[in-house]
């Protein structure tokens, strides 16, 4: 069972490192095997067949992994995921088995590593919009529908939905693009039973996420979660309401019509696609390397996203 849940993790992760503009060297730990490279996380599994995920500092964008990393995103992002684990308990167990370093491992794991149970992983991205940007816009301006549910007439850049929905999408590989699917097709790939608690999973971890955010000043927009099953349990794994995996805007500068700002890595994309970096997204070529006031400016919004949402300065 353990080699079966491997499996179906790696498949869903992408089994390729295709997109990596430097591929990484997966460092070698005695007592773990190193199991997949991923645009942010490494997975290993340790002798007892457990998954060891580490996040690394790595950033992502437009379907490359990015040359530069981001000094001490892969310890907020593991923070903020453990801080939001323990708000949603009472909605989704999670896959968290320990915080403790591997040993052996070393010391830069240190804060960014955790220790999960192996789980049947559900070869679906669970999404769950509030307000109508992205991909979601893209496909309203079309057709006045997202993931083929329909949304009412003008909407725009940045207007809250009149309930949130649940937007799947399938998981590609590095390198590749997700693609939004219906819920019809998510029933038929997992069954109707599942297709039905991963919506209403989704969406009631969203509504409680949305409402601890608001309190301090942010608005979820959107995010997406990854579910597997530990027997008959569904379980909430990887990242969860992370500035890697969600939308958060500044609600006091919420104006829908234009872009929001954002606590996420959206000034990484912008300057990759400003007449600065003098790259082409269009082209085959990789990106170029982050200059270092891009690199501090994206540090300090990661930290900020962390500190506001938790109440507790980075240290």
């Amino acid at each position: 069972m353990r080699e079966n849940r491997k499996r179906s993790w790696i498949n869903l992760r992408g089994g390729t490192v295709s997109g990596f503009v430097e591929k990484p060297e997966p460092i070698q730990v005695p007592g773990l095997t190193h199991l997949h490279t991923g645009k942010v996380r490494d997975l290993y599994e340790n002798e007892a067949g457990d998954l060891v995920m580490v996040a690394s500092d790595r950033i992502s964008a437009y379907d490359w992994v990015l040359p530069t990393e981001i000094p001490d995103k892969g310890r907020v992002l593991t923070r903020l995921s453990l801080w939001w684990f323990d708000r949603l308990a009472d909605l989704v167990p999670n896959h968290v088995v320990s915080t403790d370093l591997p040993a052996g491992a070393p010391a830069d794991w240190a804060g960014r590593t955790l220790v999960c149970r192996a789980l049947d992983m559900v070869p679906v991205e669970c999404v769950a919009r509030g307000y109508l940007t992205g991909s979601g816009l893209a496909e309203y301006d079309e057709s006045r529908t997202v993931c083929g549910l329909a949304l009412p007439e003008g909407l725009v850049d940045g207007s809250e939905l009149p309930a949130p929905i649940f937007t799947p999408a399938t998981k590609a590989a590095v390198g590749d693009h997700d693609e939004n699917v219906s819920f019809e097709e998510v029933a038929r790939q997992v069954g109707t039973e599942t297709a039905a608690l991963l919506r209403r999973t989704t969406l009631d971890v969203y509504a409680r996420a949305r409402d601890i955010a608001r309190e301090r000043g942010i608005i979820l927009a959107d995010t997406k979660f990854e579910f597997g099953f530990d027997g008959e349990r569904l379980i909430i794994a990887d990242e969860v309401l992370t500035p890697d995996s969600s939308r958060f805007w500044p609600a006091d500068q919420w104006q829908p019509g234009r872009a929001q700002p954002s606590y996420d890595k959206q000034y990484v994309r912008d300057w990759l696609t400003s007449p600065e970096s003098g790259w082409d997204r269009r082209s085959e070529q990789p990106p170029p390397a982050l200059p270092q006031d891009v690199v501090e400016s994206t540090r300090a919004r990661y930290l900020e996203a962390y500190e506001l949402l938790t109440g507790t300065a980075w240290s």
